[in-house]
């Protein structure tokens, strides 16, 4: 009879009593209170009262932890969304979506950055995916188009959730922020430079809804088939 190692013996009853979806859950709990740099598999163990070598029965490594976790956050995104009735033009799909994925991503600390990247561990994304990308044909792309105009949509606004979320306050500062006074009075020589200091930094909703405009006007000029694009608006003074 093989004789098993104490580890294993060790391990085997901690392993009946996890499983990957209570891992999970765990992970993203401490998220908030470790960061992504600072969440280890030691520290998830901790938190579930049983030793390190229990989690690997579920995860490999972090990186296979990190996939599961970013599955986790789009079934929580997608069941709330779900309870919302989509709207019909794609234009305003798009940009709810792009609004619910932001808005999921800061409720974790390095929330996109945890979603950048990784690897959905189930087929929980295909339904929401096929169900956009329907919108977006509906709404005049091309099947190519529609993922395309996705995938711009969706970098644009991963990108700037980590931006976002990465952003440290500057020397000198109360803590809460860019202290923007201090920033342009060093860009004294580049006035374009300062001046951009307040569109950037001072109000990151409005920036979002900015960029997001500017994503989605240009996908309607550069990925819509002429037919399908809108028609020029009123003439100034008009």
């Amino acid at each position: 009879m093989p004789i098993e190692r104490e580890e294993e013996r060790e391990a085997k009853p901690e392993r009946a009593r996890l499983d990957r979806a209570t891992v999970a859950a765990t992970a993203l709990r401490l998220l908030g209170e470790f960061g992504l740099e600072g969440l280890t598999l030691r520290a998830i163990a901790k938190e579930l009262d049983v030793k390190a070598p229990a989690l690997y029965w579920h995860f490999k490594d972090k990186r296979a932890l990190l996939d599961e976790m970013a599955t986790e956050m789009f079934r929580r995104m997608t069941a709330d969304l779900n309870a919302v009735h989509p709207p019909g033009d794609w234009h305003e799909a798009l940009q709810a979506a792009m609004r619910g994925l932001r808005d999921h991503l800061l409720r974790y600390r390095d929330g996109a950055k945890v979603y950048s990247g990784t690897h959905f561990t189930d087929m929980s994304y295909a339904a929401p995916m096929e169900a956009h990308l329907r919108t977006l044909v509906a709404g005049g792309f091309t099947a190519a188009g529609a993922a395309r105009a996705w995938f711009t949509a969706y970098s644009y606004t991963i990108g700037y959730v980590i931006e976002e979320q990465s952003m440290g306050p500057m020397p000198g500062s109360d803590g809460e922020g860019y202290d923007l006074e201090a920033r342009a009075a060093r860009l004294a020589a580049f006035p374009l430079a300062a001046e951009a200091g307040p569109e950037m930094f001072r109000d990151q909703d409005a920036g979002f809804e900015a960029g997001l405009a500017a994503v989605l006007a240009g996908t309607a000029v550069t990925l819509l088939p002429p037919s399908g694009r809108p028609g020029p608006g009123p003439s100034p003074g008009r």
